[in-house]
């Protein structure tokens, strides 16, 4: 969870669904949107945004960071922003004070306000979460957080998630047949979080509904999303007040404890905390798990390698295969929104006061000047500091979550349905629309139908 997309950064199903439209002209840059000559000699710009461009971002990506490295262009929504490809770039917008994570210094118009965050975090008082605020705020609030959020509370999450991946996997196995992302990929991180922050079993399949409107509806209107925010906010309201009342061992009981020289969290922190954990935790898992398997489908040299290493019992090359996997084809395409405080100067572009900047994780991560062969997957890559989760202060809080997740989630994929494959052509895959994440709308997959097992809960 980059941060929990700075992904967990940050976050979206896009949170911030700026639907991919018809593409606009190529070349033809947003009104007084400055040109580089290098760009203007190079060509036409590639179309952005585009639904073709969407299911293959990185030619596109690879001519911006030789041609215009800093690019400002019209999303969308209509916002204009700052396109961010370069790798020393974006490593330095990620960690740079000067752009502010607070929406407040967003200078656009009227027309724009309210385009660039959580659709209907506004409506429900949810804005007060560390993807939105900066220091000193920031710093007090993460501090809170992390002694609720723990590695050792995760670490302990293990055994749960193995049980709910076969759990899930169990409800497909003997079929012979399954779609990746409905059936496994969405479903796990989902009730995984649910778990975690104590939300009873019983309240579960509201969540998946919740979730589920937010991703359908990550690339077209937000009110869809907006409501589903609504709903979430007014029973998290409910069920803080009621660990209030009995502690439990679990996450919102943590945040509830956490304190700091005797300052605790406030109601509404707490529950834009829960809220923020569940909506960007989820679905960056959900890209990682589905993005993962189909670049696994399409590299059957590199899975193969993976497979003989996990029957032989050595899991040293899993680690390094999963921040390849996030390196590659992550499930965060741009990390989540910043604003200038103040004029400054990135890769050699003046960005004023009030503008927005978007840093392309998906162009930094794959810069030939940083990655030896960045468009080869090469699951050994040990000189591999990615930017999938952040970088600096907002650096993915549930990143540990994450890996746990991905990790079990593809070792048992591979483990019990070694022989998966693609059951549709890969032409025929459609990615969802939307501006911060990246990930499919469907996986279908065939293999050899396990036999039943012992105890398997259909």
């Amino acid at each position: 969870m980059q941060q929990t997309s700075d992904a967990h950064q940050e976050n979206r199903s896009d949170p911030h669904p700026e639907a991919r439209p018809e593409a606009r002209p190529a070349g033809d840059p947003p009104t007084g949107c400055p040109v580089a000559a290098s760009a203007v000699a190079a060509g036409p710009t590639p179309a952005l945004f585009s639904w073709e461009f969407a299911a293959d971002p990185y030619p596109a990506y690879a001519w911006l960071r030789e041609h215009a490295p800093v690019h400002r262009t019209r999303l969308p929504s209509g916002v204009e922003a700052w396109l961010v490809t370069r790798y020393p770039d974006a490593r330095q917008a990620l960690a740079d004070a000067r752009l502010s994570k607070n929406p407040v210094h967003h200078s656009e118009a009227a027309h724009g306000k309210g385009k660039t965050g959580i659709p209907g975090e506004r409506g429900a008082n949810l804005m007060t979460h560390l993807l939105n605020i900066d220091p000193p705020d920031h710093t007090r609030l993460r501090r809170l957080v992390s002694k609720a959020f723990t590695p050792r509370r995760v670490a302990a999450f293990a055994p749960r998630i193995q049980e709910l991946t076969d759990r899930l996997i169990d409800g497909f196995a003997q079929r012979g047949s399954a779609d990746l992302i409905h059936e496994f990929a969405f479903p796990l991180p989902i009730y995984a979080i649910c778990d975690l922050l104590g939300v009873p079993p019983e309240d579960q399949d509201d969540f998946r509904d919740w979730a589920g409107m937010m991703i359908r509806h990550g690339g077209g209107p937000r009110g869809g999303v907006a409501r589903s925010v609504k709903k979430m906010r007014a029973y998290l309201a409910e069920l803080i007040h009621r660990k209030r009342a009995d502690l439990g061992d679990d996450l919102i009981s943590g945040l509830i404890r956490a304190s700091d020289h005797g300052e605790h969290l406030t109601e509404n922190e707490a529950a834009a905390m829960a809220f923020i954990l569940l909506f960007a935790g989820f679905e960056t898992t959900v890209n990682l798990i589905g993005n993962g398997a189909h670049t696994l489908l399409r590299h059957p040299a590199q899975r193969e390698l993976l497979q003989k290493s996990l029957a032989a019992g050595d899991e040293e090359l899993l680690g390094t295969a999963v921040e390849e996997l996030l390196r590659y084809d992550g499930p965060v395409e741009l990390a989540t929104w910043r604003y200038a405080t103040r004029e400054l100067t990135l890769g050699g572009q003046r960005i004023a006061e009030g503008d927005p900047v978007l840093v392309v994780l998906a162009a930094a991560d794959r810069d030939p000047a940083r990655f030896d062969e960045p468009d080869v997957l090469d699951l050994t890559r040990r000189d591999n500091p990615h930017l999938g989760y952040g970088h600096g202060i907002h650096y993915c809080l549930g990143a540990p979550l994450a890996r746990l997740e991905g990790q079990t989630a593809l070792t048992t994929l591979l483990t019990r349905l070694p022989d998966f494959r693609l059951a549709a052509e890969p032409d025929d895959l459609r990615w969802r629309g939307g501006l911060i994440m990246r990930g499919l709308r469907t996986l279908p997959v065939e293999f050899t139908p396990e036999p039943s097992r012992p105890g398997a809960m259909p």
